[in-house]
């Protein structure tokens, strides 16, 4: 009010002085010389100047007189230490790494399928047969032939032990022998290609091919998906700049949003390879998945702890200004007297990263200051305030 008033009251006396000098001063600026015009400049400026000095001696009567002051009404805080986490935010997407197609790896009838879907299997359990087209009939014959090849081997080597017969029919005896067994070895391993067996423990999630189907190896003959819910894990990329604070065995908080559920786990593994296109690394996060609600490509927010300081200096955000230059400021409060008045002043600070709604300040402002909460948008630097902390 006091600056309102001081400022009419120049304003008027200046119009007044315009008013009864217009002519001369029009004159003298259109023909008067230097001299003339620096001497008239000096008589305005002392008329100003003098006026200004009783500006002064009234506004300073009026303070000393003024018993009811309105005084703009403010609240504090004090600027204190705290641990500061900050935590990076980005999207990751469920994944595992024991979720296959089951293809078979011989051609054939689909003879015999013995689970559905849903259902728990452990690793190398039966899932399925293919009609083996008569492999079965060839073992047995080739069983047959390799055993009567090992009983004359092995009497051939009794005989050569006794010296006995000649070395040469004792070789042909080994010969054959290991010739058949080799053969059955192989024809074996052929026909086990006729179960479908699982290759890890999990659930048979999609049973692909019905009974009596002819398959075969190689893309579009698929007869089980099986995934492992137990070995679950989130996948995400993050920018390149975190690349110095993202390491491996980092503190992480998992978030289901669709599941309206979070877990803690760290990180196990951080790519080493930045991808050109976007500009990220890839990291893998661990999921325990004991309920089993956790599928694969489910949505994941991560908040990973990237940077912390244990003597952090942190301020709501909504009392930062900034003026004309970009820079930041609060107001802190001085010269607080019994009635709780005191005088706002203007702080430039220095911030750094945020969470939430407080912001970390790094220069300029020392613990135990108390600088202004509500009512900091409203007061000028210099200004006399009225705190009234509850």
């Amino acid at each position: 009010m006091r600056k309102i008033y001081s400022l009419l009251v120049i304003t008027l006396v200046l119009i007044s002085c315009g008013e009864e000098k217009t002519t001369s001063v029009a004159d003298l600026v259109a023909t008067g010389n230097l001299k003339e015009l620096t001497a008239k400049k000096k008589e305005i400026t002392a008329k100003i100047e003098a006026i200004n000095t009783d500006l002064e001696a009234i506004n300073e009567a009026i303070s000393k007189k003024d018993t009811i002051k309105k005084l703009p009404l403010i609240t504090t805080i004090k600027v204190k230490e705290e641990v500061f986490n900050h935590y990076l935010e980005i999207q990751g997407n469920v994944k595992t790494k024991q979720n296959i197609l089951i293809y078979p790896e011989m051609a054939g009838i689909l003879k015999t399928v013995y689970v559905k879907e849903g259902q728990k299997v452990s690793k190398g359990q039966l899932l399925a047969t293919i009609d083996d087209g008569g492999l079965g009939n060839q073992v047995a014959q080739l069983e047959a032939t390799t055993q009567l090849a090992k009983t004359t081997f092995e009497r051939q080597k009794r005989l050569w032990e006794q010296k006995i017969g000649s070395e040469i029919q004792f070789l042909q005896a080994k010969t054959s022998y290991e010739a058949q067994r080799n053969s059955l070895k192989q024809l074996k391993s052929q026909q086990s290609k006729s179960s479908i067996r699982a290759p890890f423990s999990g659930v048979i999630d999609d049973v692909i091919k019905e009974t009596g189907t002819v398959i075969a190896p190689g893309q579009g003959s698929e007869v089980f998906r099986i995934v492992n819910l137990n070995n679950m894990y989130v996948e995400a990329e993050v920018p390149e700049r975190y690349i110095t604070s993202i390491q491996k065995n980092k503190e992480v908080k998992i978030e289901f949003p669709v599941l309206g559920t979070s877990l803690n786990s760290s990180i196990r593994q951080v790519g080493s390879f930045i991808n050109p296109n976007n500009r990220s690394f890839k990291i893998e996060v661990p999921v325990a998945n004991k309920s089993g609600n956790v599928k694969p490509n489910l949505t994941a927010k991560l908040q990973i702890n990237d940077y912390t300081d244990a003597k952090a200096i942190l301020i709501p955000q909504s009392i930062i200004s900034e003026n004309a230059n970009g820079e930041q400021f609060v107001y802190a409060i001085k010269d607080k007297n019994s009635d709780n008045e005191a005088i706002a002043e203007r702080v430039v600070i220095k911030t750094g990263k945020t969470q939430g709604n407080f912001i970390e300040v790094l220069e300029n402002l020392t613990v135990g200051t108390e600088i202004i909460k509500e009512g900091a948008r409203s007061v000028n630097n210099g200004q006399t305030v009225k705190v009234i902390n509850k």
